[in-house]
């Protein structure tokens, strides 16, 4: 499981923009999204490069490795 904590997101809009981001560059994987914490949650098979540039390109930035 990879956590990413992710800034900019302010409302459900964001974690939907998040979330389609994220299974679109790792299909088949979980995520959950934490608007409060701003902690992104992927299970599955995703290159971290691959789902960092995704959350990026979606508008919002990527600060580091949720503990």
């Amino acid at each position: 499981m990879m956590k990413l904590k992710v800034a900019g997101m302010t409302c459900g809009g964001c974690v939907k923009s998040v979330e389609r981001a994220v299974t679109a560059a790792a299909p088949g994987a979980r995520v959950t999204v934490d608007l409060e914490s701003g902690e992104v949650a992927i299970d599955g098979a995703a290159a971290k490069q691959a789902v960092v540039s995704a959350i990026e390109d979606a508008g919002y930035d990527v600060v580091g490795e949720a503990a």
